[in-house]
């Protein structure tokens, strides 16, 4: 419970700037990456769970969506993170007042510990290969990072010299390195992997080693192990 707890302050402390609103936004034409966490009342779980999982469903059928998923912390059933990707803001300001939007907007005053927290991601760098398939076991970490100033460039270099290694790596189904909007300093690196196994092999990717010595150091508040996140997807299924 303490560590859930230090993660919980480590989220806040991360995203607690944008609470139910979206003050920081990408310019119109860009790709907008939108980032939800949802602390949810232990009663309203099942219902919330349901409503979201709706949303995305809904999400991913509108137009210009280009990404929609919803997952809860393993370990924490209470925390849920919704991810989506548009083609631009004008489409996810159009789907917010869809009628499952509006459906999840009226049990988050009821059903949620804390209000809606919510930013916008630009993307950096990414790789993203095919759905898993119907046998795989797809496993998803997310990691925050918010960075000492002045240590974010490096950051992304090692990132980029990373990727030409993980296009090798076919158990890596999708990496992302995202930072928030007018935020320098604070990442977000997203990956999915086809299995269990398939996430152990990239932990020993020696590839992966210049990361992980660099965040040791560079966070603000270290470790940077309380930044990481292991997702049970919620939806779609």
């Amino acid at each position: 419970m303490k560590m859930l707890k230090r993660w919980r302050t480590t989220v806040l402390s991360f995203i607690g700037t944008c609470r139910k609103r979206t003050a920081v936004r990408p310019s119109d034409n860009a790709i907008a990456v939108v980032l939800k966490q949802y602390q949810v009342k232990t009663f309203w779980q099942n219902k919330i769970g349901e409503v979201l999982s709706a949303y995305v469903l809904s999400s991913g059928r509108a137009p210009g969506n280009i990404m929609a998923e919803a997952y809860y912390e393993q370990g924490d059933a209470a925390i849920i993170w919704v991810i989506e990707r548009w083609s631009n803001e004008a489409f996810y300001k159009m789907n917010s007042k869809s009628a499952a939007a509006k459906m999840v907007n009226g049990l988050a005053e009821l059903g949620l510990a804390e209000l809606v927290e919510i930013v916008f991601l630009e993307d950096l760098e990414g790789i993203s290969r095919e759905a898993p398939r119907d046998d795989d076991q797809p496993l998803t970490i997310m990691l925050l990072a918010d960075l000492k100033a002045g240590t974010e460039d490096r950051f992304r270099s090692i990132n980029q010299e990373m990727i030409s290694a993980f296009r090798k790596e076919s158990g890596l189904l999708v990496f992302t390195l995202s930072r928030m909007v007018h935020h320098k300093t604070r990442f977000v690196i997203y990956k999915k992997f086809r299995n269990l196994n398939a996430f152990q092999h990239h932990l020993k990717d020696p590839a992966v080693q210049p990361v992980l010595e660099f965040l040791q150091t560079a966070v603000k508040e270290p470790p940077f192990e309380k930044g990481y996140h292991h997702l049970i997807q919620l939806a779609p299924l």
